[in-house]
């Protein structure tokens, strides 16, 4: 069974935001003017921070720990997505998961066929960097009926609840900093968490010696519709504060057609890959990543545990060293 605990007894616990508050447009916190663990719960307000860790560090290890939910805002425009800051083992110390790489959830959860208590477990990929000091940010999306741990996680669980969570080997993706300068995202859904992860290598503050050689970085991002972008706001602000460097192109499948939307609709295809990603011919300086739904991997570059480039991008000539697959 879950514990509860008291609100006043969570440590580094920001106050409370109502959803109106979430929408209001406020003046963004730049990095260096934020202290270690009041990294902003609004999404609009949030920088990217870089601040890489080896492998190694983090935290969390093979082994589930528990830790309490802090606080749980909605966002976007759908009333479908959340932010979740979580505590840490240790309080007085930074997460220090490696960039890139994501982490375990395990809820004992009630099966809805048998009625009996089983272990659902689920990776998440964090968005917040590792400025933060006892507490860490997930990024979720409630999938209603559809959905189990999601459902648990954005409804369910209560503030001082709590959630086990590990790390191991191989949930370390490709390491950042990146040595291309050239790099295309292709994120469909709740896949957009980990190219969140790598925004923050690529696009933030920090030390020199962590620095990117990423000239350019370029996502095409495909939702259903605009209410289920995640983390739109805070994207938005990315490709504002580095114009010309990062661009944003959502790709909306079902958006209606009498809406005022005047971005792309479908699918991501050949055609608008072709339009504003890289190129294969940049060779070495060229990479794509790519995170989503099994299908997107069936249609675009082939299934996420084979190296072969499949798909549409390998139709296009991209080879397997210039695509990874989260």
């Amino acid at each position: 069974m879950l514990r509860s605990l008291s609100r006043r007894t969570i440590p580094f616990r920001l106050p409370s935001r109502s959803p109106s508050m979430t929408n209001q447009a406020q003046k963004p916190t730049h990095a260096a003017a934020m202290t270690k663990f009041d990294y902003p719960l609004v999404l609009s307000e949030r920088p990217a921070i870089r601040n890489l860790v080896p492998p190694g560090k983090c935290q969390f290890d093979p082994n589930f720990k528990s830790v309490p939910l802090l606080d749980r805002v909605p966002c976007g425009t759908g009333g479908t997505s959340y932010l979740l800051r979580f505590g840490l083992p240790d309080p007085t110390r930074p997460m220090d998961l490696t960039t890139c790489a994501c982490l375990l959830a395990g809820v004992e959860l009630e099966d809805r066929a048998t009625e009996e208590k089983v272990k659902v477990v689920r990776p998440y990929t964090p968005i917040s960097a590792n400025d933060q000091v006892g507490c860490f940010d997930l990024l979720v999306k409630d999938y209603g009926d559809g959905g189990w741990m999601s459902t648990y996680l954005c409804r369910e669980l209560p503030i001082g609840g709590t959630v086990d969570f590990k790390h191991i080997d191989f949930n370390v993706k490709i390491p950042a900093p990146f040595k291309h300068k050239k790099i295309g995202m292709i994120a469909g859904g709740t896949g957009i968490t980990p190219m969140i992860q790598a925004l923050h290598a690529i696009l933030g503050d920090g030390p020199e010696d962590q620095k990117s050689a990423t000239e350019e970085v370029s996502l095409l991002y495909g939702s259903r519709n605009r209410n289920d972008v995640l983390g739109g706001e805070m994207l938005d602000r990315w490709a504002e504060v580095h114009k010309g460097k990062f661009r944003r192109v959502d790709v909306l499948s079902h958006e209606p057609d009498d809406s005022d939307y005047a971005g792309e609709r479908g699918f991501v295809d050949k055609e608008k890959i072709a339009k504003y990603l890289p190129p294969p011919s940049l060779g070495e300086d060229v990479v794509i990543f790519v995170c989503g739904p099994p299908i997107m991997y069936q249609l675009l570059c082939g299934p996420r545990n084979e190296t072969e480039v499949t798909g549409v991008l390998g139709e296009m000539g991209y080879t397997a060293n210039q695509v990874y697959k989260f």
